[in-house]
């Protein structure tokens, strides 16, 4: 039980456990690997909105290569030293979780597949992980509340507006939410050249190659017509404006962009529970961070969506973990797309790991069930994985699990 929001332990529903994943897998698979999921979304989803899911900025160097230094990470494999147990729990941002994965904020969820927060939300839960809700989310923070009874992280965007903010804070901390995730690698939006492609920009740029893919996809075209998504935690501040693009375009022009000293000492003064700093690649910004009062590091580069040609989190993670210690918890995010992934990210140090494109496919493929089938795949790969490097219990690693390349 969480002592703050009195809400249900987000452990209690779990019903998966390691020794049960190849039974559990085999009885209804919607997809037997990843790239299953991946496929299935592409089929599902217009062009332009896949591409908002799969792509980066610019040339999208740092998304190709966030992928590339994680696999270049090699594990240490173990024959002899097979344990016939393997246990995955542990706690995330205080929270106990069955694997050690987060599901990352994803804004404009409702795009990919209807009232997707929900969705996520709910299948989270289940699977026993927790769950974090981006301010530019299509269900409002009281939505996801009452869906879900195990409390969920905000990720918070901060405004111009001081009342905004503080409104968004305290409909966070009534909800439940148990951390908050600043994000504050975003000063600046970045070109992505794929949305431009597509017309995917604020105010939406409405193509007749943009109509006729919509067209393609009639089970994605119904549920956009039924639903309606706009940006829920911000509509009530939009006079006169509930559809996705009027609040679109208010957002893009009252968020404050880059996230200074007094910002953030501001935030920790009107947020009473843990709170933690994402998007940090430099032990510099991380030390400032715990200076500033943070409880937790999420070491990102925003999924490759921001400066294109930035370090990957795989090469900075080392020397951040050094840099900080044990004075916060650190959280890997940017490039996971397996459990074989989610294995080398502790093996550097990590608490755990936000996954982001992973949950997003099976979402927009299934929905809710295709949620579950990402983070079972994600589970089975943990647990083969350690088996194979003599890992019993995720929270007690052996020495040399991971063989770093030469450090950038």
């Amino acid at each position: 039980m969480d002592d703050i929001t009195g809400r249900q332990d987000i452990d209690a529903s779990f019903k998966l456990r390691p020794s049960d994943l190849d039974h559990e897998f085999k009885i209804a698979p919607l997809a037997w690997h990843l790239g299953n999921l991946k496929a299935a979304a592409r089929r599902r989803l217009p062009r332009g909105i896949f591409d908002f899911i799969e792509g980066g900025s610019y040339d999208e160097d740092t998304l190709r290569a966030n992928t590339a230094d994680l696999s270049a990470l090699r594990l240490r494999q173990r024959v002899l030293a097979t344990t016939p147990s393997r246990n995955q729990h542990t706690t995330i941002l205080g929270q106990r979780a069955s694997m050690p994965v987060a599901l990352a904020p994803i804004g404009f969820t409702g795009v990919i597949y209807p009232r997707g927060e929900i969705h996520a939300a709910k299948a989270a839960q289940a699977f026993g992980v927790p769950y974090s809700l981006s301010t530019l989310s299509t269900c409002s923070i009281e939505e996801v509340a009452a869906a879900v009874p195990a409390p969920f992280f905000f990720q918070f965007y901060i405004f111009r507006d001081r009342a905004v903010n503080a409104a968004l804070l305290q409909r966070a901390e009534q909800a439940g939410c148990s951390a908050l995730m600043v994000t504050v690698d975003t000063a600046v939006h970045p070109r992505r050249n794929r949305d431009l492609d597509n017309g995917m920009t604020v105010p939406l740029k409405i193509r007749p190659r943009n109509i006729m893919r919509i067209l393609m996809r009639p089970r994605w075209l119904a549920g956009w017509l039924r639903h309606r998504p706009t940006l829920a935690n911000l509509a009530m501040f939009v006079p006169g404006g509930t559809d996705l693009g009027t609040v679109s375009l208010w957002a893009e022009r009252n968020y404050k962009g880059a996230v200074g000293v007094a910002d953030f000492e501001w935030v920790r003064r009107n947020w009473p529970r843990k709170l933690v700093v994402k998007g940090v690649l430099d032990p510099e910004d991380a030390r400032l961070a715990i200076k500033l009062g943070a409880d937790a590091i999420v070491v990102s580069n925003h999924g490759g969506r921001q400066l294109d040609g930035a370090n990957t989190t795989a090469r900075a993670f080392p020397a951040i973990g050094d840099a900080v210690g044990d004075d916060a918890e650190l959280l890997f995010d940017s490039g996971v797309r397996s459990g074989l992934d989610v294995l080398k990210v502790l093996g550097l140090g990590a608490k755990g790991c936000l996954l982001g494109r992973p949950f997003v496919y099976g979402l927009a493929a299934h929905g809710e069930a295709g949620v579950t089938a990402a983070l079972r795949l994600v589970a089975q790969d943990l647990d083969q994985g350690m088996a194979l490097t003599g890992v019993d219990d995720v929270n007690n690693l052996p020495p040399g699990l991971v063989i770093e390349p030469t450090r950038a």
